[in-house]
């Protein structure tokens, strides 16, 4: 399972990953983007920063890099980033399907991504990754599965995908919504030939939004790799918007909110990798000091205390603008 080579690791940054969703196009939900972002978003100054932060990233020791068909050219830019770094062979590429991007690189768009988790949508998609990342590609992903997707029942997409698994690329899911940990169960109950499907689960868990959480430590102890999301609820806890009680810890270690929201989701044993979402390299940097946070028990509180009823959350987050 290429989640291995990660386990192996010592660096402090082994445990952390890098999301492309916020600069493989030029609309998304995160707030702050107006100055993440250079004004003028063009394909080729996406691609510039979609390449500085991957060299930022390796250089400090991050081993995973994930993307999705409907981020926009996120594939595309991890593409041109591994061809130009053929040396770059320990690292973990991970990517997904079941939306498409449908704004047509603007910002003003009706509806930015369209989900499908029909049979006839992986195979398109799958198509398409391939055609991009080929051999590089490690792990595929359902995107965003809920209680109700069909992709948990469809039998004949349940056998391509365990051949694809059986010719070496792993098979995972993402969650996202107020019952993730209903889909999740339900994910896990998948089998193929009697074998579990799913070696792989992404899920939003932060702060705020902790509703996932038993049902990721079952994931764990059933054998899957738990990967996290959203670790800054969309910029909901980074400064200037982070909770008060967030920016008086961040405080008292001398760290950034960003920081301590991270450290918070990596002190769970079942989080294998931690998605970093950053924008700049600055905030990359600020995200990486999060193995080193080291909050005591009364903080550790404080901020457990935060957490928001999960249909509040998705509610509130179903409001950002697509900017």
């Amino acid at each position: 399972m290429p989640f291995a080579r990660l386990a192996q690791a010592t660096t402090p940054t082994c445990h952390l990953g890098l999301g492309l969703a916020a600069v493989g196009r030029p609309g998304y939900i995160n707030l702050g983007r107006d100055t993440d972002l250079p004004e003028d978003r063009t394909v080729e100054a996406l691609r510039a920063r979609t390449h500085e932060l991957l060299d930022a990233a390796y250089a400090q020791g991050v081993r995973y890099f994930d993307a999705a068909r409907s981020y926009g050219r996120s594939e595309e830019f991890l593409a041109d980033w591994l061809n130009t770094h053929p040396n770059a062979d320990d690292i973990v590429i991970g990517s997904k399907w079941g939306y498409t991007y449908t704004a047509d690189w603007t910002t003003d768009a009706e509806h930015h991504e369209v989900k499908d988790h029909s049979l006839a949508t992986y195979e398109r998609q799958r198509a398409e990754t391939d055609a991009l990342l080929g051999d590089h590609l490690d792990l595929y992903q359902i995107h965003s599965v809920t209680p109700d997707s069909p992709a948990l029942t469809d039998k004949t997409l349940h056998a391509e995908l365990a051949e694809a698994a059986a010719r070496g690329v792993s098979v995972g899911f993402s969650t996202s919504g107020p019952a993730q940990a209903d889909a999740i169960r339900a994910a896990l109950a998948v089998t193929v030939d009697g074998e579990p499907l799913f070696r792989t689960v992404q899920s939003t868990y932060n702060v705020l939004e902790t509703s996932a959480a038993p049902a990721l430590e079952e994931a764990h102890d059933a054998g899957l790799t738990v990967i996290v999301k959203e670790g800054m609820a969309n910029g909901r806890l980074a400064d200037p918007h982070a909770p008060a009680a967030l920016k008086a810890v961040a405080a008292e270690n001398s760290l950034g909110c960003d920081a301590v929201a991270l450290a918070m989701v990596l002190r769970r044993p079942w989080a294998g990798v931690v998605l970093s979402g950053a924008a700049t390299t600055l905030q990359l940097a600020s995200n990486l000091h999060a193995p080193v946070v080291d909050l005591d028990d009364e903080q550790f509180a404080r901020l457990t205390a935060l957490a928001e009823d999960p249909h509040t959350y998705w509610e509130q987050r179903s409001r950002l603008p697509w900017h």
